[in-house]
């Protein structure tokens, strides 16, 4: 987990918060795997089961349940790298939801077209963004 924990306290997110930001923010990719399988039919419908109370459950209302959960929490964590910064949307949406994205992996191997400094800072204030929302 990158270290970072106490140079949040200038936006006063405590270490416990942070770890909560950070483990929201790596379970993104799960989240879109479970979107697209849901998407591609790769789980689709049956006529829906009885209860133990007799109720018949309808799976499709059940997947279109999930697929709104997944999708809001997914569009949250996008919204929230597009407004740390426009340009940099894509690094900071990587760096927040990929373990080992660090700015030297970024910048060197995908090109992240700005410093060290700007990057961390930008960082901090996606997990200072989000929190707000979550």
């Amino acid at each position: 987990m990158p270290r970072q924990r106490n140079q949040l306290k200038a936006y006063n997110i405590s270490k416990h918060r942070y770890m909560e930001l950070y483990h929201y923010c790596m379970q993104y990719n799960e989240w879109k795997a479970q979107l697209q399988d849901i998407e591609d039919g790769l789980r689709s419908p049956s006529e829906g089961q009885t209860t133990s109370g007799g109720i018949k459950t309808d799976k499709t209302a059940s997947l279109a349940i999930k697929r709104a959960e997944l999708s809001a929490k997914c569009n949250m964590i996008e919204q929230t790298a597009e407004e740390t910064d426009r340009v940099l949307k894509d690094y900071i949406l990587a760096a927040v939801t990929n373990e080992g994205y660090t700015y030297n992996y970024l910048s060197t191997v995908k090109g992240m077209p700005c410093g060290h400094n700007l990057f961390y800072k930008l960082r901090k204030k996606f997990y200072y963004l989000l929190s707000g929302k979550i």
